[in-house]
């Protein structure tokens, strides 16, 4: 008997590198990225030919391609200590294509036909292409997700719920709120934001990871979220 194939698997980054200086949301500073310990530095400390390199950082939660949890919006919401791995880790995705969408805001009639309980809901709204430009922190005009849409999420039965924009919510509506970080967070159900390569994942069928690190008093942090694709 002919020994059994193993299924082709991919790997896809769905995540912004991050580097010095780089901007993820108006105002908010960028990274500052230093040495800690150089090569040069190292040498007096260890044998001849041995070396290491230490680096730090300086940023903010709010960096690059990052989790959400219930803690960034709720005082007695739980933080990233907290987060339940189950949330983050080996979910299985429902992608739902709204580029091209008439409207920048997403509601229930954009997500009923797709089957999302149990599942990451990820958005792809194409917004990801004006990474690293002025059109891309242009919130006014950024693709979101309604008070509607959000409450539709939460009924749905959604484990976790990210988009390719620069923010969940319509960040300059009258007053400023933020109806869709409210609902989802408020139902435990962590946000992703700043995802990008959506368009490189199926309708169903992969798997996301964007574990954060286990950081206690935070409730937002950094992910390097990927999805596996087996075929």
């Amino acid at each position: 008997m002919a020994d059994s194939v193993p299924p082709a698997r991919r790997l896809v980054e769905l995540n912004h590198p991050i580097h010095a200086g780089m901007t993820t949301y108006p105002g908010m500073p960028g990274p500052v990225i230093t040495p800690f310990l150089t090569r040069e530095d190292s040498r007096s400390h260890y044998e001849a030919g041995t070396e290491f390199s230490i680096g730090r950082i300086e940023m903010i939660a709010n960096t690059g391609t990052y989790l959400d949890t219930p803690s960034h919006r709720y005082e007695d919401g739980h933080d990233l200590a907290g987060l339940d791995l189950a949330k983050v880790a080996d979910v299985p995705v429902t992608l739902i294509d709204l580029t091209g969408a008439p409207s920048r805001a997403i509601g229930p009639e954009a997500l009923a036909a797709h089957p999302i309980g149990g599942t990451a809901v990820l958005l792809r709204t194409g917004w990801d292409r004006h990474w690293g430009s002025g059109a891309y922190l242009a919130t006014d005009e950024a693709p979101y997700v309604t008070a509607a849409g959000a409450a539709f999420l939460v009924e749905a039965g959604a484990v976790l719920v990210g988009i390719d924009s620069v923010n969940i919510d319509d960040a300059y509506g009258p007053g400023k709120p933020r109806p869709a970080h409210s609902a989802l967070l408020a139902a435990e159900i962590p946000i992703l934001e700043h995802l990008t390569g959506l368009e490189q994942l199926p309708p169903a069928g992969a798997r996301l990871h964007a574990a954060p690190p286990r950081i206690h008093g935070f409730g937002t942090f950094t992910v390097r979220a990927y999805a596996v694709i087996e075929s």
